[in-house]
């Protein structure tokens, strides 16, 4: 089986929908998707065929990282597939409290720390769902594939698997066309993820992670503490460049004296 391998794979010759925040799980996703639809389509036309039965989707929501927008694009034009970017900021006047997208200082350390329920943006997982299932009826496509994990569980109840599994019960019956709901890595943590993309030499410079969107990665708040940790574990320097003066445990002590380096 290829390393690749994501449960309920494309059929091949359906289109799909890929949620594509230009993070490091819904890049592994997207290529994922791309490669189980090139080994299982029937036609054998040409690369550009079987790219269009992957449809990448974006949201612009209000998120003080909307740099991850800037490398969802890079990403999807570099890979020649169909790509939107979609603009829902005006949904941010109903769903206040959030430091992703209000005037909140990004907590920082690990997303198992209560501090970092202040990132839940209210009712985004069932917002983003419920656009790109209407958009997958309107192309005719099979699914809609969400890159929710296994790390996200305790802090985030729409990345949970009972909520997955309630949405896609929903989405099958929410319109004449039946929508399946797929989070392949659900039950898979960001270190499997990122093996899973390493052993298919996937680049992730091409990704942003940073809650914070500065120039270069915080390097302390939940989401950059977890994909460093992330490149530890899988023994790699994370190619992103990040701030000065943090912990870079994805750098070996015997590395040199300099441990701001990003690649």
């Amino acid at each position: 089986m290829s390393t690749s391998s994501v449960t309920n794979a494309p059929s091949g010759d359906s289109p799909s929908v890929v949620i594509f925040s230009g993070g490091m799980d819904s890049y592994t996703l997207l290529h994922s998707l791309l490669q189980q639809v090139a080994e299982t389509a029937e036609s054998q036309a040409g690369g550009a065929s079987q790219r269009n039965l992957v449809h990448a989707l974006s949201f612009d929501y209000g998120q003080r990282h909307k740099k991850e927008l800037v490398y969802a694009a890079e990403v999807c034009q570099a890979l020649g597939i169909p790509h939107r970017i979609i603009d829902i900021t005006a949904v941010n006047s109903l769903l206040a409290g959030s430091s992703l997208t209000d005037a909140i200082d990004v907590p920082e350390g690990h997303y198992e720390s209560e501090s970092m329920k202040s990132t839940v943006v209210p009712n985004r997982n069932m917002i983003l769902l419920s656009l790109a299932i209407g958009y997958a009826v309107s192309i005719k496509a099979e699914a809609v594939y969400f890159g929710a994990h296994g790390g996200d569980h305790a802090i985030y109840p729409d990345c949970r698997p009972e909520f997955l599994d309630r949405m896609n019960a929903v989405s099958m019956v929410a319109n004449y066309e039946p929508v399946r709901v797929e989070a392949p890595f659900v039950d898979v943590d960001k270190i499997g993820i990122l093996a899973r993309g390493l052993a298919m030499g996937l680049d992730y410079s091409k990704t942003w992670t940073c809650y914070n969107g500065r120039e270069k990665a915080c390097g302390k708040c939940g989401s950059c503490v977890e994909r460093l940790e992330a490149f530890a574990e899988n023994g790699v320097v994370d190619p992103l460049p990040y701030e000065p003066g943090i912990e870079r445990p994805d750098i070996p002590p015997d590395a040199g004296t300099d441990k701001e380096a990003s690649t």
